[in-house]
């Protein structure tokens, strides 16, 4: 079916549905890639409520025919959508979500999910999915085998193996991942037909979410935007409501006028006027490269949320090359007990370096803990676990500025006194070590392979900009480090 016959049963599905959107709105398809994006077709305003999306409407756990085979076997969170998606797709045009589901690809190819190992090791390398990556192909093919196969073959009704092969299950978890939202109470979240037709702006975002009942002239207390989150089958997506009332739509609806199947819809409100012929944009969220491309299979350029983890590992791996091991490890217990101080064996596993690379406080403090002097050291460590057992006040006048920094809340104006010469130095060393896990292949390599990659290029071009803008990052800790004004 080509994607103008496509589109033309995905709007006669959402008439069906009750779902509604201005017809200031079009839909339009990409040639090259047959993604979807929304265009308005004239000026747009702030206020103006462009779509309403009846809740029956949205593939949930609770509106599929599998409802009672999942919650029978148990299944919960992005395992049982995925099950229900494939089930809903293995009807093909029997499933009443057949006009959305044509609509869309069989699998979203840009999440790394998705990627062979031999491209995620190759284009991967050093950046913060690398290991997080190959970790997720490990555990979804492991929770096919233990749970998906066993639930195909122990279900009441006859379901073909076929149609819910591990492929089947890898392209279910790449949709969702991209492409689901958090409801309600009720439904859970789930695929939510037009409105996952938005593309994502960092910042930029054009439509709120609100969730409303038709007898009710008011929504919801909290106001917010629709974020998707999406690591693994530890929970769902955020809808956020609005607080204050609808204001009237400007422009008139493409469908018709019927009332909703159900009395709860969700509608999407304008928060700021578009212009004719621009891009409609919702947000997923507040987040880096990094997780857009794990989550969502793009990255954006000069992303103001990016970080860079500098892994607990590495900062061992710095401590060990100076001192010996047992040195290493008793100050990283110290650490440990003023940093979880009910729960001293709690490991933290790395560190963020923001956007403008500046380090996670707790590690200017380990590393500060590290570098004390054997005398200072050892009185700083009676002092601690004599502070643990009374208060800190008992030892306030026995420790230096530094210590007691390290002991309380670090603030703007204090932080400076952590940046010592050894400290600054230190965080030179950690940008080298993490600067060398992406290989042989330097930075400025990096930036030219980006100038000359087409966009077209999905694996590489994103890719590339992760990796630039992770090393971007070390390159300012290097800046911050350095920085004599820090003192």
């Amino acid at each position: 079916m080509g994607s103008s016959r496509r589109m033309r049963a995905f709007k006669r599905w959402m008439k069906r549905q009750s779902i509604e959107y201005s017809d200031a709105l079009d839909l339009v398809i990409q040639q090259e890639d047959q993604q979807v994006w929304v265009k308005a077709l004239c000026d747009l305003h702030e206020g103006d409520l462009i779509a309403t999306i009846p809740k029956h409407s949205c593939l949930t756990v609770k509106s599929s025919a599998s409802c009672r085979l999942i919650e029978d076997f148990c299944l919960e969170g992005y395992m049982a959508l995925s099950v229900a998606l494939m089930y809903e797709k293995s009807l093909a045009q029997h499933s009443p979500w057949f006009g959305y589901l044509q609509l869309l690809p069989d699998c979203n190819p840009d999440v790394p999910l998705l990627w062979s190992l031999d491209e995620i090791d190759h284009l991967l390398l050093g950046t913060e999915l690398h290991k997080t990556v190959k970790e997720d192909k490990a555990l979804v093919y492991e929770d096919w085998k233990s749970c998906i196969v066993p639930f195909v073959e122990s279900a009441p009704i006859k379901l073909n193996p076929n149609d819910f092969g591990v492929e089947h299950y890898f392209a279910a978890k790449s949709l969702i991942s991209s492409r689901s939202f958090q409801i309600d109470e009720h439904y859970g979240f789930g695929m939510v037909p037009f409105a996952d037709l938005f593309n994502h702006k960092t910042n930029a975002e054009d439509v709120h979410f609100t969730s409303v009942s038709s007898h009710s002239e008011s929504d919801d207390d909290t106001d917010e935007n629709m974020e998707n989150q999406v690591d693994s089958d530890r929970g769902g997506d955020l809808l956020h409501k609005s607080e204050s009332n609808v204001a009237s739509p400007k422009s008139s609806f493409s469908a018709d006028d019927a009332c909703p199947l159900t009395t709860e819809i969700l509608e999407m409100i304008l928060v700021r006027d578009v212009k004719a012929g621009a891009e409609v944009f919702n947000t997923y969220g507040s987040m880096g490269n990094a997780a857009l491309l794990h989550r969502y299979g793009f990255t954006e350029p000069d992303n103001p949320y990016d970080i860079v983890n500098i892994d607990l590992e590495l900062v061992l791996q710095w401590s060990s090359s100076a001192f010996s091991s047992r040195y290493t490890r008793s100050r990283l217990s110290l650490w440990r007990r003023l940093h979880h101080p009910e729960f001293p064996s709690q490991h933290t596993e790395y560190f963020e370096i923001s956007y403008d690379g500046e380090p996670e406080v707790e590690l200017l403090k380990l590393i500060l803990i590290i570098l004390l002097p054997e005398k200072a050291y050892n009185k700083f460590y009676v002092g601690v676990s004599t502070a643990q057992k009374f208060d800190n006040k008992s030892i306030a006048a026995t420790i230096s500025n530094k210590e007691r920094i390290i002991l309380g809340e670090v603030t703007e104006s204090n932080k400076k006194l952590l940046l010592t010469e050894g400290v600054r130095g230190a965080l030179l060393s950690l940008a080298d070590i993490r600067e060398r896990c992406y290989g042989s292949r330097l930075m400025e390599d990096d930036v030219e392979a980006l100038k000359t990659c087409p966009v077209t290029e999905k694996k590489l071009y994103h890719s590339l900009v992760l990796r630039t803008s992770e090393r971007t990052i070390l390159e300012k800790l290097r800046t911050y480090a350095s920085a004599r004004n820090n003192l």
